[in-house]
């Protein structure tokens, strides 16, 4: 009316296709069945939690990257996202680490002589 062309507020963002999406869902429910397996055969001790931990992680990088656009974010952007959580998870690999050794020193010193 005003003699500009018209835009459509919702075309302007990129889009992505919907077979990318389908293949990701495929992909959650793999890892989903594979993270119920883990119980379902009942593995215990480390390997139950690390291939929890492991599906736990692949899943939620998935979503991250995927459904909430962060793969076509700028590099910066992923640095800044992405530094601080690599930092505390060092910082909490490192206190379990200590806690680890503090339980072991405790068990070893204060047995009775043993």
């Amino acid at each position: 009316m005003s003699g500009q062309p018209e835009t459509a507020s919702h075309g302007e963002g990129q889009q992505h296709p919907i077979g990318l999406y389908f293949k990701v869902w495929i992909l959650l429910f793999v890892l989903s069945s594979m993270s119920y397996a883990v119980d379902y055969f009942h593995f215990h001790g480390y390997l139950r939690w690390t291939l929890i931990l492991v599906f736990m992680f692949l899943k939620a990088g998935l979503i991250i990257s995927v459904f909430m656009h962060f793969a076509w974010e700028p590099s910066t952007l992923k640095l800044a996202l992405g530094l601080p959580v690599i930092t505390i998870i060092v910082f909490i690999a490192f206190m379990a680490i200590e806690a680890d050794y503090t339980f072991l020193s405790r068990l070893t010193f204060m047995s009775g002589g043993t």
